[in-house]
């Protein structure tokens, strides 16, 4: 198990910018892929943006598509989530989640494909 932290939330208007971090608390990033996530108040969690382990792959979501960009650097042992444009339907806990993988090319989609959560991020974007 891999501990992972989120930072970086917080309040914004709306057209603003936040860059959210998540890195694995005691260990290495390497051979993880990781996912962003969110839920937002009365909804069931959705998938945001994900990242390979090289960091040569990546996956958006519709909602966020041309505004949302996922990075890793991995020598920092940090992936980063820049959120551009923000709307007030971004609003929502954001949580990192990460699984070992078993080449550098792999991006995983699913809740259930990651096994290793952080507590999660308040984003909240006002009008």
């Amino acid at each position: 198990q891999v501990q992972l932290v989120e930072s970086g939330g917080g309040l914004v208007q709306a057209g603003g910018s936040l860059r959210l971090s998540c890195a694995p608390s005691g260990r290495t990033f390497n051979a993880y892929a990781v996912g962003w996530f969110r839920q937002a108040p009365g909804k069931e969690r959705e998938f945001v943006a994900a990242i390979s382990w090289s960091g040569g792959n990546t996956y958006y979501a519709d909602s966020v598509k041309g505004r949302f960009t996922i990075s890793r650097d991995n020598a920092k042992n940090t992936v980063h989530l820049q959120m551009n444009s923000l709307k007030p339907e971004d609003t929502a806990v954001y949580y990192c989640a990460a699984t070992l993988v078993v080449g550098p090319y792999y991006v995983h989609l699913k809740e259930y494909e990651y096994d290793n959560w952080g507590q999660g991020t308040q984003v909240t974007v006002s009008s």
